[in-house]
């Protein structure tokens, strides 16, 4: 099993479960969030795997919780910023940073990264029995 071939299986897997979640969510979603939740997905695995069991849970969670957002804010600039795809706004919501990242969706990413490093150990098991 190459990482390449087990990082295209996480990234669908990641991308079509946080898309389906905004769907049910928002109601809608777009496909470059697809894209941005299976990059989310395999970097918590990659923060699991360097970890290597040296970090509590939570502190993989707050790292985990870092990148994510930091992706969301790369997104962001380019999407909605220099593209003008006008995705998401967060301009409403406290603490927000250009409209594209805020507080309250950290913590929303804090939470979903426990349960994306307990997928990417499943994943990881399953992808190294093929």
């Amino acid at each position: 099993m190459t990482l390449i071939f087990s990082w295209i299986i996480k990234l669908i897997i990641g991308g079509s479960i946080y898309y389906t979640l905004e769907v049910i969510a928002r109601g809608r979603s777009h496909w470059t969030m697809f894209l941005l939740g299976g990059l989310c997905f395999i970097s918590c695995g990659i923060i699991h795997n360097i970890s290597g069991g040296q970090l509590a849970i939570w502190q993989e969670m707050v790292w985990c919780m870092i990148i994510i957002t930091l992706l969301e804010l790369i997104f962001g600039i380019i999407l909605n910023g220099l593209l003008s795809m006008n995705i998401w706004d967060y301009s409403g919501m406290p603490l927000h940073i250009l409209g594209q990242i805020c507080v309250p969706f950290m913590l929303i990413w804090y939470v979903i990264s426990f349960p994306a490093i307990i997928l990417n150990s499943v994943c990881d098991y399953f992808l190294k029995l093929v």
